[in-house]
């Protein structure tokens, strides 16, 4: 089935539909997800109450703003961010082990297969050094934009820019 008529299936709340898109985008959401939150079940949990909500308000997707998968991740990241900004969250980190922090240094080598499910690292390394940075921090450690500024140590505007320029030149890799 084409992924615009499953998509419309899934709007029109078919549940093969659904079971369809899961399996289609589950594991890309949830290496997302895990590169944020970095814990299997509560990745696990999250990536679930994203496709529940997607379901929930699948008619607020709407195609020419963009497509279902990028939608479906802003969700997803969205989601994981607001988990690790929860007091909850906060507190169950507070008494973990030293081996929870071994990957939370920002590199390249990061990029584990679980988040490269749709191969997109292939792609970001070839970019310049400061696109990969700014990548890396907002879309697969799920920095905000003010979070990576301090960490880059660059102004929020230029993190903006670079941010906008290499998804363009990222876009434009890709689509080639």
């Amino acid at each position: 089935m084409q992924l615009e008529q499953l998509i419309v299936k899934f709007k029109a709340k078919d549940e093969k539909a659904f079971e369809a898109l899961y399996n289609m985008y589950s594991e890309s959401m949830h290496g997302v997800i895990y590169n944020i939150v970095r814990d299997h079940d509560i990745a696990e949990e999250i990536m679930q109450d994203v496709f529940i909500k997607a379901w929930n308000k699948s008619d607020s997707y709407n195609a020419s703003k963009g497509r279902f998968f990028t939608w479906i991740l802003n969700i997803a990241r969205n989601a994981a961010i607001d988990k690790t900004r929860s007091k909850s969250f906060k507190n169950s980190s507070k008494n973990l082990n030293s081996d929870f922090f071994v990957d939370i240094i920002p590199t390249r080598d990061n990029l584990d297969q679980s988040t490269d499910a749709i191969g997109i690292a292939k792609f970001v390394s070839k970019l310049a050094e400061k696109c990969i940075k700014v990548i890396e921090l907002l879309y697969f450690k799920g920095y905000t934009q003010k979070e990576a500024s301090e960490t880059l140590d660059m102004p929020i505007g230029t993190i903006k820019t670079h941010n906008r320029n290499c998804i363009k030149e990222l876009r434009e890799m890709v689509l080639e």
